[in-house]
């Protein structure tokens, strides 16, 4: 796969019109196949669905996983009703959703606060900051992109290779956080047009119940998690990914300064959300996984499982057989830093063979996050405050 930064050795405008012709026949092709798979929809299977709390209150289960087209939606049948009696989401209802992921276009309860309550925090150069319109998203979007498929080993459908985008239809329900460099990016009409070198994705609980559930529920059974916790706000986060020149202290730190003051502001309780290790062999992972299993395995209140038909065991080595610095040196930052500020893991993992990763669930209440990071960004989220 070409990688950022290749060119091709030769410019071919037929080979390219060729390229164009081939992935607009796989986008086709998907998209026929997802319609059909919901016009033939077995409606038995709504029966089997499973929600989490009272009768009455829960999600629906299973949302799709990251490997899914673009054309199918994030909202599958397959989900359940989110409010009990609601028949399944149309066709036409589906595709409506399907397009507005696909154009940036979010529904009401996923836009963004007042202008004022937009930007979160700067650094620099450096701004964080909630998407405002449907092109931040697409430009969230792009870095997904770049960042999972053209140098990391996801391998994108028709729909994402003709777009140069990462998308799902949870992008229609989900409010997108963007790192802007505003000493970066294209000049437009004599103004510079700051560029987006970090992202997160962030989807609120009321929004995931009005909506037909959350995305981590494609992997994970975090149902009982919720039920378990009645009085708490709970927050998806999620796609994560900066930019390669800029994955450094400065711009990881402005981004969490995002993400707490996010919390702060929404009086957020607990978050959740998968994480990746690269590669899809668990038997190869079982340093990094087993260290996980015996340090960081959630407490029963806080354990959630992956579910039935994806789970691969953790627990693939003897804790005795562990070098703690050597499993540490093998995780992700990103996995360490949740451990850092507290964070546990859930009960088994799941292999993603599209995007090249094998997937946890990190559950971080705020109650347990270290008292460190909230010195560090003060306990107003005042640091980097703009």
């Amino acid at each position: 796969m070409k990688r950022t930064g290749q060119t091709d050795p030769s410019f071919s405008l037929p080979a390219l019109f060729g390229r164009g012709i081939d992935v607009a026949r796989d986008l086709a092709r998907d998209f026929a196949r997802d319609l059909s798979r919901d016009l033939s929809w077995d409606a038995a299977r709504d029966d089997a669905r499973s929600g989490f709390g009272q009768a009455g209150a829960g999600l629906g289960t299973i949302g799709p996983i990251r490997g899914a087209s673009a054309f199918q939606s994030g909202f599958e049948k397959s989900i359940g009703p989110a409010v009990p009696g609601k028949p399944p989401m149309a066709v036409p209802q589906k595709l409506v959703t399907d397009f507005r992921a696909y154009s940036g276009i979010r529904y009401k309860d996923a836009l963004p606060p007042a202008p004022e309550g937009l930007v979160l925090g700067r650094l620099g150069a450096l701004e964080v900051r909630l998407a405002r319109t449907a092109r931040d998203v697409r430009r969230a979007q792009r870095l997904r992109y770049k960042v999972f498929y053209e140098e990391m080993s996801a391998v994108p459908d028709g729909a994402a290779r003709l777009a140069r985008r990462d998308m799902d239809s949870f992008d229609a329900i989900c409010e997108h956080l963007l790192v802007l460099d505003h000493d970066a990016g294209k000049m437009v009409l004599g103004r510079r047009k700051p560029k987006v070198v970090g992202t997160y994705r962030l989807l609120r609980q009321e929004v995931a119940q009005r909506h037909g559930g959350f995305y981590t529920q494609g992997e994970f059974d975090v149902n009982g998690i919720i039920a378990a916790h009645p009085n708490l706000r709970f927050l998806e986060l999620g796609r994560s990914c900066v930019l390669k020149p800029y994955r450094n202290k400065r711009t990881v730190e402005l981004l969490w300064h995002g993400v707490w003051t996010y919390i702060l502001r929404n009086k957020i309780d607990a978050m959740f959300g998968c994480a990746s290790l690269e590669g899809t062999d668990p038997a190869a992972l079982a340093l990094p996984l087993s260290f996980l299993h015996h340090n960081a395995l959630a407490p029963e209140e806080w354990r959630a499982c992956a579910v039935d038909g994806r789970q691969v065991s953790m627990d693939r080595m003897p804790k005795a057989e562990i070098n703690p610095k050597a499993a540490l040196q093998a995780l992700p930052p990103l996995i360490k830093g949740y451990l850092r500020l507290g964070g546990f893991v859930g009960d088994g993992a799941v292999v993603d063979h599209q995007f090249g990763t094998t997937d946890v669930l990190i559950i971080l209440p705020v109650s347990v996050i270290s008292p460190r990071y909230v010195e560090h960004f003060g306990p107003t989220a005042n640091r980097h405050a703009i």
